[in-house]
């Protein structure tokens, strides 16, 4: 026999090498960690809480209460207890100003087969008026019930809110976006996922690299300012509400546009199979949409 492996029994002669002679904690993936630590921080407020939280790789969970009081939950999850101790947790208080920052020193990486083997959830309450500022290296984000400023991030998780309301700012590298009845302006973004939001709209700019984007526009809906949304390669829907107004500039590079129970006054152009310009309404600030290869579907809410 050959000493020599082929291409393919090589992956797995390398696996059972790590399995063998590596170290003797050995985990497939961040869910399966054997350690489960929790640290509870509390903070008192006397008015509007400003948050900044922030984790290396973990989910976010934002709920609220009537307590005048932000708490934070951390999961330290480690597949040994040593290693969720080297899970540095950072928090100060400001008067509302509040900031908990939990981080992993570079030299506390621990990686099996590719995944990281520790991470950090946060789980936090606070009042429903609140500005919340939450980033996830690798993780989702959940929040539901916050009126403020709302700014959400993840390098590579999904995002999903719930009544929310104020000035939202959403963004994942790579995961889906789901907004559900939410109120104020609008900016979300996803590098790759879909986007699908929904409620009382003023401004909005929404953006898919690579996937579906749908914004259902209730009634009391308007063009504070102009409306964008784009997506290089999926379809796009948008739903509005009777008494919607604006200048619709709607355009795709390679599919078509399907209107249902939408006029459009003001035509400037041709309209094109694939290109649509108009009044909505009684007009307003311009609603562009576009997509690089997708239908655009518009239709009455």
């Amino acid at each position: 026999m050959s000493s020599l492996l082929s291409a393919r029994s090589f992956p797995a002669a390398v696996a059972l090498a790590v399995l063998v002679t590596g170290p003797a904690c050995v985990v497939i993936g961040a869910d399966q960690a054997r350690v489960v630590e929790t640290v509870d921080k509390h903070f008192a407020v006397t008015g509007k809480p400003d948050v900044t939280l922030s984790t290396f790789d973990g989910a976010i969970e934002v709920r609220t209460s009537d307590r005048p009081e932000v708490s934070v939950t951390i999961e330290k999850r480690a597949f040994t207890k040593e290693a969720a101790s080297r899970i540095d947790v950072h928090a100060e208080q400001n008067g509302n100003h509040i900031v908990v920052d939990v981080r992993l020193p570079k030299s506390a990486h621990v990686f099996a087969f590719g995944f990281s083997s520790t991470s950090a959830k946060l789980i936090v309450t606070l009042p429903p008026a609140a500005d919340v500022h939450a980033t996830s290296g690798d993780g989702s984000i959940d929040i539901e019930r916050v009126n403020g400023v709302l700014d959400l991030r993840s390098g590579d998780g999904s995002i999903h809110g719930r009544d929310l309301a104020g000035t939202m700012t959403v963004h994942t590298g790579d995961g889906s976006i789901r907004l559900e009845r939410v109120n104020g302006s609008l900016d979300a973004d996803t590098g790759d996922g879909s986007v699908n939001a929904e409620g009382t709209l003023k401004s909005v700019r929404v953006r898919s690299g690579d996937g579906s984007v749908t914004v259902k526009a209730a009634a009391g809906s308007t063009t504070d300012d102009d409306w964008t949304i784009t997506t290089g390669d999926g379809s796009v829907t948008l739903e509005i509400p009777d008494a919607f107004g604006g200048e619709l500039d709607a355009h795709t590079g390679d599919g078509h546009i399907t209107m249902h129970d939408v006029t459009l006054s003001n035509v400037s152009g041709q309209i094109a199979r694939n290109t649509v310009r108009g009044r909505l309404g009684g007009g307003g600030h311009t609603v562009r949409v576009r997509t690089g290869d997708g239908s655009i579907t518009l239709r009455r809410e």
